[in-house]
């Protein structure tokens, strides 16, 4: 019997698996939420499907997402990921990979970890959404919208309310995973 899972999900084995391992699985370690981070910023205006077929090259071209190398990249780099056709080549968004990896490290000098400063939003618990249908699913929350706010203030860029709702979601600060979907009660 096939399982039920949220109907986003469907017609590709890549995104299948993405939604039956991680999406929704809360996230603490830094070293994966700045790779949510930054995969949610280039993914601003495209499918998430087309970011999750270039993750791997993502990974290669951004040292692995550490952000401790990425803060050091020169024009050098930047040129050089600019010319990388497994990535996609956004001029502002490289740049503001950059800038973003000075702003987690900025926040992690305040609070120790990015993760107790972005769990903190939620109280370092999962919001338990209950929605039965795609259609109820927000693309931002008045909670998205007060992180959105917070980031940019602390100097990130490509953080709106929408990509910051994302990355709730994919990091499991919110499960919206439906009702009926059989990972709902798993995350």
């Amino acid at each position: 019997m096939d399982k039920i899972r949220c109907g986003w999900c469907k017609g590709s084995e890549r995104y299948i698996r993405y939604h039956d391992e991680e999406w929704g699985v809360p996230v603490k370690d830094d070293d994966a939420l700045f790779e949510f981070l930054i995969l949610e910023t280039f993914q601003a205006g495209l499918s998430w499907l087309t970011v999750l077929n270039k993750r791997e090259n993502f990974r290669q071209a951004f040292d692995n997402f550490d952000f401790r190398k990425i803060v050091h990249y020169d024009d050098k780099k930047l040129d050089s990921l600019l010319n990388d056709p497994g990535i996609i080549r956004n001029k502002l968004k490289v740049k503001a990979t950059v800038s973003n990896a000075k702003a987690f490290i900025q926040i992690r000098e305040e609070f120790g970890t990015f993760s107790d400063y972005i769990w903190g939003f939620v109280d370092h618990t999962p919001v338990k959404n209950s929605f039965t249908d795609l259609s109820e699913l927000p693309a931002r929350t008045e909670l998205s919208d007060r992180l959105s706010a917070d980031l940019k203030k602390r100097g990130f860029k490509f953080v709106g309310s929408t990509v910051v709702y994302a990355h709730m979601q994919a990091t499991g600060m919110v499960n919206d995973h439906l009702t009926s979907c059989f990972r709902y009660d798993e995350v």
